[in-house]
């Protein structure tokens, strides 16, 4: 089956954008930013890379599923973070 060119033109004028100097730019739709906003951030320079995670299919209970999504956002980090702290424990043994 051949494939469909699925590309399409758009009305931007990529050359118009090229040759824009930074002077030229309308930054003030972007918020600016705080010494709060920077206050998470991590900076990675020198240390090894973060191993990409894996996916995979996992039977929970519902039960346990439920709980951790009452946690709110972030919960399967926090379902990772036991785990590794499962598995760290039971490797130092």
């Amino acid at each position: 089956m051949k494939k469909k060119n699925i590309t399409k033109t758009y009305g931007t004028d990529i050359e118009r954008l090229r040759n824009m100097t930074d002077d030229e730019i309308d930054f003030s739709d972007i918020p600016r930013t705080t010494p709060e906003f920077w206050a998470r951030g991590v900076v990675r320079k020198g240390l090894k890379p973060v191993p990409p995670k894996k996916q995979l299919t996992l039977r929970i209970d519902q039960d346990v599923i439920e709980f951790f999504r009452t946690q709110g956002q972030g919960y399967q980090t926090k379902i990772n973070q036991l785990l590794r702290a499962y598995m760290e424990a039971h490797q130092a043994k």
